[in-house]
């Protein structure tokens, strides 16, 4: 027999015999509280159970004193501070269970079913909380005299236990497959009579009754995470891992978390610069202009970027690019023109896509990497595969003649601009197609990386937020930015995604705060209107833009020592291009 004291991480013979305060729907049939159980042994006086159970803490007056103990028991008994535990209830005279449920759990470690069902139905409970717990304790019984091959008596737990209580009518079945086929036992449930299977059955039963009985596990922990988050979330500024969250202090990050200094200047194209994008993996940006060039840029380890490789083969400006799933290779978009791919290693283009009588005018690699989407000017979109073969194509009004395309990271719906002010999300597998309307015209999107939100750039000089999953629904408006003529870029970022930033013919970049769309940063520097931003997905201190002005801005928490070769002005690394 397995005894409370020895098995249990919160040892019944260590409870103090006593019903605190807000305990309901226990039995009038409870002993009585006059004596309490000294954790330690003997009987504790009830004169020396202390004043103010019923009062509350905190300087808000919210917290009940008999909850707070409770849990910071529940907590150091899971830690395994058990004598803590048990001093802690004697000096609070504020048991973690009251008797009926340490009586409960004993009987569960102790393997004494009968005893288990007899206190758990005096237990005010409900019955449906009486039925699913029943269960339980009968599922355990079950298997325990599998175990002990007492086939018999598994058989008469089941049909005379289990089976009348009219649930879970699916697991009945299985349980009745258990008893010709052992070899199913394992898969469904423990069978061995250790406290471990017990143990994991108490568990189960903290699931099932309410938690002014059982505690859940790690009820504490769960209520200091959620403060944790909760500060978090309130905090416009938090743009790094968690591990600088702490217990000590209230968590308030500050403005240099987010990337609003300019810690390098990129210097390599002719002409205005359309496009950058940074690769999934962080450590490449690719630029591209209306020189008809794009360029590779390598991000080092110290976070300067140095260029690798400019591109040229393009007759026309290059509108867009993209970097496939696992970084190895780009494509890029001429103006109506034709989609060359590019060896990202050695910089060599491996093949040029091109259909008769049209242009292309975007694209997007397909998951697997071994095809890419594009858009074309006659208003369809192909899938090609590695080789140029057309191997799919979506014909009719997919897309305007300038257009963003995006494919989720399942491969199964793609979305495009089909009109002037409607975005088309097409369902490759099911056929089926849903729009997103807006009022005004729309110049740009981006997909989230969770493929749930879509950031829409509309003529009105506002950005929209849209959710995309099931019905479209518009969650949040960003506005500052400017735009009149051009087509501006915006993306997601930081970390876990939680800014929105953008470029604006104003020639600064604007940083929203993603869940409020409280304007957080407007960032002075470019000499023209910035078209396009980036933003590191594994560097949440870092952003890029591309500007009118021939360059390229990177963007930082904070300035960066200038020990390199590259010349410095203010704190500003400058990298020409032409000189490497």
């Amino acid at each position: 027999m397995f005894m409370g004291r020895v098995d249990d991480q919160e040892p019944p013979s260590k409870r103090v015999k006593a019903i605190p305060p807000g305990h309901q729907g226990l039995s009038n049939n409870n002993p009585s509280h006059s004596n309490h159980i000294d954790p330690l042994g003997g009987q504790m006086d009830g004169s020396l159970m202390p004043q103010g159970i019923k009062d509350v803490i905190g300087s808000k007056g919210i917290i009940k004193k008999s909850e707070f103990i409770r849990i910071i028991s529940k907590a150091l008994y899971s830690l395994g501070y058990e004598r803590s535990g048990a001093i802690l209830e004697e000096e609070s005279g504020i048991p973690l269970h009251i008797p009926m449920v340490d009586s409960f759990r004993k009987h569960v470690l102790n393997g004494d079913w009968d005893g288990s069902l007899s206190t758990l139905n005096k237990i005010n409970v409900s019955d449906e909380v009486l039925k699913f717990a029943s269960f339980l304790i009968l599922e355990q019984k079950f298997f325990e005299y599998l175990a002990k091959d007492r086939v018999l008596d598994a058989v008469y737990t089941l049909r005379n236990g289990i089976s009348p209580l009219n649930i879970k009518s699916k697991r009945v079945h299985e349980l009745s497959v258990c008893i010709i086929r052992p070899s199913l036992r394992l898969s469904l449930g423990s069978i061995n009579q250790t406290s471990n299977s017990r143990m994991n059955l108490l568990k189960e039963l903290q699931k099932v009754l309410p938690p002014t009985l059982m505690i859940p596990e790690g009820r504490l922990e769960h209520l200091v995470e959620q403060a944790l988050n909760v500060q978090r979330e309130a905090c416009y500024f938090h743009n790094a891992l968690d591990t600088c969250l702490t217990l000590y202090t209230d968590h308030h990050c500050r403005k240099d978390q987010i990337p609003s200094q300019t810690t390098q200047i990129l210097q390599g194209h002719g002409d205005e610069v359309w496009f950058v994008q940074f690769s999934n993996n962080g450590n490449f940006l690719a630029s591209s202009s209306r020189d008809n060039s794009a360029i590779i840029w390598e991000v080092h380890e110290d976070g300067v970027l140095s260029l690798k490789h400019t591109l040229t083969g393009h007759q026309n400006p290059v509108l867009m690019i993209s970097w496939s799933p696992d970084d190895s290779q780009l494509l890029t978009c001429g103006f109506e023109e034709v989609v060359r791919r590019w060896d990202v290693s050695t910089g060599k283009c491996c093949h040029v896509y091109e259909k008769l009588g049209v242009g292309l005018i975007s694209c997007g690699w397909f998951p697997d990497g071994k095809r890419f989407f594009s858009g074309i000017t006659d208003r369809s979109i192909c899938m090609w595969d590695l080789d140029g073969e057309e191997i799919e194509s979506w014909e009719g009004q997919r897309m305007i003649k300038t257009s963003d395309l995006a494919i989720t990271g399942d491969g199964n719906q793609i979305i495009s601009l089909c009109k002037e002010s409607s975005i088309l999300v097409l369902d490759r597998e099911s056929k089926v197609e849903k729009t997103i309307e807006e009022k005004h015209t729309i110049t740009s999107f981006s997909l989230s990386k969770d493929d749930k939100f879509l950031l829409v750039n509309l003529v009105n000089q506002e950005i929209h937020l849209w959710e995309i999953n099931g019905h479209p629904r518009l969650v949040t408006r960003y506005k500052g930015h400017k735009r009149s003529r051009f087509v501006i870029r915006s993306c997601f970022g930081g970390f876990e995604q939680s800014y929105v930033a953008s470029g604006s013919e104003d020639s600064q970049v604007y940083i929203w705060h993603r869940g409020t769309g409280n304007l957080i940063a407007a960032l002075p520097g470019h000499a023209g209107a910035v078209n396009c931003v980036s933003w590191n997905p594994v560097i949440p201190q870092m952003l890029a833009s591309a500007s009118d002005d021939h360059n390229i801005r990177i963007w930082g928490g904070s300035m960066v020592n200038c020990n390199h070769q590259e010349a410095c002005s203010n704190g500003v690394r400058h990298l020409n291009g032409n000189s490497k």
